[in-house]
C-alpha cells in the first residue's frame, strides 16, 4: 500500500502524453462529443463486493471507450496496490455469486444465509464455500437465521414465510397469505328449501347416507386444514411489502400497501415510440388527490391468528402513508416499527411487544412541512441491551440517536450542521459504519463510531466524495472515490485512519483526460432573505478565454438532489457543457437551489407551499455574483436546465 491516493492522482496528471493525447484546449469541445457521455468519461465501478476472505473485489464496470449502450460487465481485482482488473465470465459469476451477496449473519459470525438469483445458499465464511439450499422457479428471498441457528426463515414469491431445517431437507410453510378476493361464503338456504332438505333426510335413507359420508369427509378435510397455516386474504388492491419473522419463530410482523382505488393518474405523452404513434404514459397523481395507505399486522405462529396494528397514536382508524419494519431484538420478543402519518407531518418509531401484540411509541418527529431527510428510515436494535438506534432530523439535520426500549434516555451520537447520509451496524455489531457530510456539505466521507457513542473515526481523508464497502474480515475498505474533475474510480485501502489508498481502475479515455477540466470554485450567493446559496462558478478566465459579458445560470432538476460539491456530478454532460460555455466567454453559475439535498431540514423544506419562489429570487441575485471580479453586471443572462427544472 505504498502508493497513496494523492500520489496516484498526481501521477495520472503528470504522465507524459503522446502526440495524439497532448493537452487539449477546451475550445475544441463539441456538443456531439460531450453528448457521448460515459463513452468518454467512463462508467463508474458499481455493485462493489468482497469475497469472504477479503482477497478479491468484484464489481460491475466498463473500461474506457466502451459503447454507452453496452451493459456493464463483471470484473474482479485483487485487493492489493497495483492489481489489474480482470474481466470474468458469467459462468464464473454464477459460481462465486452466492459468496458475494449480503445476507443474515449467524450469531457466531461463521455463516451467512443469502438469496442469489432467487435461490437460497448457506455460505461458510471461513472456507469461502456456498451450499445450495433451494433450486426452484419461485423467487425465495430475505433469508434469516432462527435464534438457535438450526433453521432459516425466508420469503417465497414475495407473499409467504417458510422455514427450512438446515439439518434435513424439510421445508415448512408458516403462513398462507393470499391476494383478494376471498372465496364467497356459501349462502344459507331459504326457509322453504331448508324445510324441504330436512324432509328429504327424514324420508330417504340414501340421502341420509350421503349426508353422513359428506360430513365425515368434511371433518377429515377440516382436520387436515387445521394442521396447515390459516389462510389470510388481503383486501382488493393490497399487496405485501415486508415480512419479518421473529428469531424464535413465534410471530410474524408484516406490512402491506394499497393504492387509492379512485385516484386519477396524469398522462404524459410519449412521442418517441416503436409504433410511430404518440402514446400516453400513466404517471403520478396530482397533489391533493386521494392517497393510498399501508397496514401492519402481526400473525401468531403456528396458529395463524392475525391482529391488525394501529400505528398512528390517538387515531385507531388512520392508515399510515408508509410503514417499515426495522427488525427484531435478539430474543425475538420485541420489534421496531417505523411509520409515517398520512399527511406526512409526523413519523413514529415504535416498539412492538410480541407477548401483548401492542405498539409503544418511542420517538415522534413532527414537521410543519413534511418529514424526511437522508437515511429515512434507518434504525434497528443494538446488541445485548434493550436499546434501539435511529436517524432523525430532530435538531434540523439528520443525526444518529439511540434510545432505551422503554422510550427513556434518548442520546444524540452525532451533532453539528451536517448530515448522516447512511448508517448501519458493522458485522460484529460493535460500531456504526456511516457516510456523513461532517467535513463540509460539499464532501462525503466514511466514519466508524462506537455504538455507545464517543468520537467518530474518519477513515477517508482525501477531499471529494467517498462510497465505501468494508470487507467481511473488516481489514480492507473498497472505496469508490471521485473529485469534481475526476469521475469515480475504485480504490482499496486498509481499514484504519490515515491509511493510504491505491487506485485500481481508470475509467475515462485518454482523450477525455487530456482536457484541463476544472475544479469549480464554490461561491455563496446572498439571497434576498439572507440565506447564503451555494453555487459552482465557471469563469472564462479560468479556462483562458475572453469574457463576452454574458452569463448563463444552470438550473438542476431531479428534485431533491445535491449538485454543488467537490465530487463527480450526476450531471456529467452538463459539467462538460459548462466548460464549453466558459470557453465561449460566458460566466456559468451552477446553483443548489432550495430543496436541494445536503443542507439540512430547513433547506430541504424551503419550497413548501411556494415552489420556485425562492429559486426565482436566487436567480435574480445570482446575476450580481456573475459580475465579480468585474465592476458591472453581465450584459445578458440566460438559463439552461435539466429534467424537471426545464419546466
Amino acid at each position: 500500500m505504498r502508493r497513496t491516493l494523492a500520489a496516484a492522482l498526481l501521477a495520472a496528471a503528470l504522465v507524459p502524453l503522446t502526440a495524439a493525447q497532448a493537452q487539449r484546449s477546451l475550445a475544441d469541445l463539441t456538443i456531439p462529443w460531450m453528448m457521448r457521455g460515459p463513452e468518454v468519461y467512463g462508467r463508474e465501478p458499481q455493485r462493489v463486493r468482497f469475497t469472504p476472505d477479503g482477497a478479491w473485489i468484484y464489481f460491475q464496470w466498463l473500461p474506457a471507450g466502451s459503447d454507452w449502450r453496452k451493459a456493464m460487465d463483471p470484473y474482479r481485482v485483487r485487493a492489493v496496490a497495483g492489481a489489474t482488473p480482470e474481466l470474468v465470465s458469467r459462468a464464473h459469476m454464477d459460481s462465486v455469486g452466492p459468496l458475494l451477496e449480503s445476507g443474515d449473519l449467524s450469531r457466531d459470525r461463521l455463516r451467512r444465509v443469502v438469496s442469489y438469483e432467487g435461490d437460497l445458499y448457506l455460505v461458510d465464511l471461513k472456507k469461502s464455500a456456498a451450499r445450495r439450499l433451494t433450486q426452484t422457479t419461485i423467487i425465495e428471498s430475505a433469508p434469516t437465521f432462527s435464534a438457535d441457528g438450526r433453521r432459516v426463515f425466508f420469503v417465497r414469491d414475495g407473499m409467504n414465510v417458510m422455514a427450512l431445517d438446515l439439518d434435513s431437507p424439510r421445508i415448512e410453510q408458516l403462513t398462507d397469505i393470499r391476494p383478494a378476493p376471498a372465496p364467497p361464503t356459501p349462502p344459507k338456504s331459504e326457509p322453504q328449501r331448508a324445510q324441504l332438505e330436512a324432509q328429504q333426510k327424514a324420508l330417504l335413507e340414501v340421502v341420509r347416507d350421503r349426508v353422513t359420508r359428506d360430513s365425515i369427509a368434511k371433518a377429515e378435510r377440516d382436520a387436515d386444514l387445521a394442521e396447515r397455516p390459516k389462510v389470510l386474504y388481503l383486501q382488493a388492491g393490497e399487496r405485501v411489502t415486508q415480512l419479518s419473522v421473529s428469531p424464535n419463530g413465534r410471530a410474524l410482523l408484516f406490512a402491506t400497501s394499497s393504492a387509492a382505488p379512485n385516484a386519477k393518474q396524469t398522462n404524459v405523452p410519449n412521442y418517441v415510440t416503436l409504433s410511430g404513434y404518440t402514446e400516453d404514459l400513466l404517471v403520478r397523481t396530482k397533489v391533493g388527490d386521494v392517497l393510498g395507505g399501508a397496514r401492519a399486522g402481526v400473525m401468531q405462529l403456528p396458529s395463524g391468528n392475525v391482529t391488525w396494528l394501529k400505528p398512528i397514536p390517538g387515531d385507531s382508524t388512520a392508515l399510515p402513508s408508509m410503514l417499515a419494519l426495522l427488525g427484531w431484538n435478539d430474543a425475538g420478543t420485541q420489534a421496531l416499527v417505523f411509520s409515517e402519518q398520512r399527511d406526512f407531518k409526523a413519523r413514529y418509531l415504535q416498539r412492538f411487544d410480541a407477548d401483548s401484540s401492542r405498539l409503544v411509541t418511542l420517538d415522534v418527529l413532527r414537521d410543519s412541512a413534511w418529514v424526511g431527510g437522508p437515511c429515512y428510515p434507518c434504525g434497528g436494535w443494538l446488541p445485548g441491551v434493550a436499546r434501539a438506534w435511529f436517524v432523525s432530523e430532530a435538531d434540523g439535520y439528520a443525526h444518529l440517536y439511540t434510545i432505551n426500549a422503554d422510550g427513556s434516555d434518548r442520546r444524540q451520537l452525532t451533532l453539528g450542521k451536517f448530515e448522516v447520509l447512511d448508517a448501519s451496524l458493522s458485522d460484529d455489531r460493535t460500531v456504526f459504519e456511516m457516510h456523513t457530510s461532517e467535513v463540509s456539505p460539499f464532501e462525503r466521507h466514511f466514519y466508524r463510531l462506537p455504538i455507545a457513542g464517543g468520537s467518530a473515526v474518519r477513515l477517508t481523508s482525501e477531499a471529494g466524495g467517498h462510497s465505501v464497502v468494508v470487507s467481511p474480515d473488516a481489514r480492507w475498505l473498497a472505496d469508490v472515490y471521485s473529485t469534481s474533475n475526476r469521475p469515480p474510480e475504485l480504490f482499496v485501502r486498509a481499514n484504519r485512519a490515515g491509511a493510504p489508498a491505491a487506485q485500481l481502475t481508470t475509467s475515462p479515455t485518454s482523450e477525455w483526460l487530456a482536457y484541463p477540466w476544472l475544479t469549480p470554485e464554490i461561491v455563496r450567493i446572498p439571497a434576498s432573505d439572507g440565506v447564503q446559496v451555494p453555487a459552482r462558478i465557471y469563469r472564462p478566465q479560468d479556462v483562458k478565454a475572453e469574457p463576452n459579458g454574458a452569463a448563463v445560470i444552470f438550473v438542476h432538476g431531479a428534485g431533491y438532489m445535491h449538485n454543488v460539491h467537490n465530487y463527480w456530478s450526476s450531471y456529467s454532460r452538463e459539467y462538460m457543457f459548462n466548460h464549453y460555455l466558459a470557453s465561449k466567454g460566458y460566466v456559468v453559475l451552477d446553483i443548489d437551489y432550495r430543496a436541494s439535498a445536503g443542507y439540512g431540514r430547513d433547506w430541504r423544506t424551503a419550497i413548501y407551499r411556494w415552489m420556485g419562489g425562492a429559486t426565482c429570487r436566487t436567480r435574480s441575485t445570482a446575476r450580481a455574483t456573475c459580475r465579480r471580479p468585474s465592476a458591472s453586471p453581465p450584459s445578458a443572462s440566460g438559463c439552461t436546465a435539466g429534467a424537471t427544472a426545464a419546466s
